[in-house]
């Protein structure tokens, strides 16, 4: 269970005790049910919750802030503007790193940084310790957990990133006349299905809202389907699209990274962000193209690194006679047929070695999806399965553009890698395609900063 689950879970008691806006009409009303439904739902959850932190690892720097506690930031200078921005994980900490340099660079602006995991929170630690005036957990979004935050932020304007809508959160930014911007904002076909029978509730939370700066035309449908003014929505792409591919590899810098990874000079297959299920498809997938071409390696990526002996157990089952080393491990020291890169920030060096990739969450009976953008920043040719829900948009455009290959369950998938694997030309056109998909999607960081320096405007 993620701490999103428990916040659909909270908001579905506030719905079902509102009988579907039948017996309450006040919001004041429902955020108090909000309120106090929300210790006993995350109590019952704790263990769920526990379990998974302990099995990712990293939550013991500043946890305390996840309740208010032990936050200590800088008062504002004379003239500051302080900006609070809020995103979840590792994705998309690095999707908003172009807007945090460009608030950055005015030095009118104090930004104060929080994530919700620890991968976010180490990613932001790492990346932008040096810019910013705070960094911290996200807090947990308990009316008393919230205030303490906001009562030592003082943020003259809040910033979240894509799906982060939490109702105290959006509260207290409103009770503070503080205007709230949702930015790359998007509503999954999970997220849209569970607001759709919350709507009494979410559209009320949603006007807390000063500005929905939506990632696609579906995005801003869905929204206004909710109840929020379409006046306040503007559809401005999404970031993830105009991000700094850094480092950019140079091809004597990939051949080097490939042999330092004993990895050879040879075809090269990537699972990007794999999940349950997907790495025994890619070690058949695997088998079958070496009947052709016997030099072909794989790297494959875990989305979570944490499941390494999940994923131990997967490849003592079904690589027999492979040869495979986990890079938490450290760098291979003789050559392998199979990485497994459980490590953290190397995606991006692995996508820029890769010769084809399979975009992971995308097969049943996950139906999310992983991000494929960096793949088609980089003109990797992809296959990627039906289940692309959170970059509905985005993968459908790339299957437009002739970037990508779309499959519907696992044995095509294997298909469709074993033939791209084989066909050169194929994987060429994919490459033109990914260009020609990128320069149609850029945009969207200038047009959002045109967005968030109106509202800084603002500011006294």
């Amino acid at each position: 269970m993620r701490i999103e689950d428990v916040r659909w879970l909270i908001c579905w008691r506030v719905g079902a005790c509102n009988g579907g806006g039948k017996w309450f009409g006040s919001e004041f009303v429902l955020i108090w049910i909000y309120r106090l439904i929300f210790i006993p739902v995350v109590l019952a959850a704790s263990p769920k919750l526990i379990f998974r932190m302990r099995k990712r690892g990293g939550y013991s720097e500043a946890f305390s802030t996840r309740f208010g506690q032990g936050l200590a930031l800088p008062e504002k200078k004379e003239g500051a503007r302080r900006i609070w921005i809020q995103a979840v994980s590792l994705g998309e900490m690095l999707a908003i790193e172009p807007m945090l340099r460009a608030l950055a660079a005015d030095e009118r602006n104090e930004i104060f940084l929080t994530a919700t995991t620890s991968t976010g929170y180490a990613i932001a630690k790492e990346k932008y310790s040096d810019f910013v005036v705070g960094l911290a957990y996200f807090p947990l979004d308990f009316w008393l957990f919230s205030r303490r935050v906001w009562n030592v932020a003082k943020p003259d304007l809040a910033i979240c990133a894509e799906t982060e809508m939490w109702p105290e959160h959006m509260r207290q930014a409103r009770k503070r006349g503080v205007p709230m911007l949702l930015v790359n904002a998007r509503l999954s076909d999970r997220s849209f299905k569970y607001s759709l029978k919350l709507k009494s509730f979410i559209s009320g939370e949603l006007d807390n809202l000063s500005f929905v700066l939506a990632g696609s035309l579906q995005d801003s449908e869905r929204f206004e389907a909710l109840g929020f003014d379409q006046s306040r929505i503007e559809v401005t792409g999404n970031m993830k699209v105009d991000v700094s591919i850094d480092p950019l590899l140079s091809g004597d810098d990939r051949r080097e990274l490939k042999r330092s990874l004993k990895l050879g000079d040879g075809f090269l297959i990537l699972g990007s962000s794999t999940w349950p299920g997907e790495e025994e498809m890619m070690l058949e997938a695997y088998r079958r193209v070496r009947e052709m071409l016997p030099e072909a390696k794989m790297i494959i990526v875990p989305r979570h690194g944490e499941r390494r002996d999940e994923i131990r157990g997967v490849m003592e089952e079904q690589a027999s006679g492979l040869r495979w080393h986990f890079k938490s491990e450290g760098m291979p020291t003789e050559d392998i047929d199979v990485l497994i890169g459980d490590t953290h920030g190397e995606l991006r060096g692995f996508t820029q070695i890769s010769d084809l990739a399979f975009i992971g969450k995308s097969l049943p009976p996950h139906k999310e999806g992983q991000t494929p953008i960096e793949c088609g920043l980089l003109g990797v040719p992809m296959v990627f399965g039906s289940g692309m829900s959170n970059f509905k948009s985005i993968h459908s455009r790339l299957v437009e553009s002739g970037a990508a290959c779309k499959v519907r369950e696992h044995g095509e998938a294997i298909q469709a890698i074993v033939d791209l694997a084989q066909d050169a030309g194929k994987r060429e056109a994919m490459v033109r395609g990914s260009r020609n998909w990128a320069l149609a999607s850029k945009g969207a960081l200038q047009r959002t900063l045109t967005k968030i320096q109106e509202f800084l405007d603002q500011v006294n």
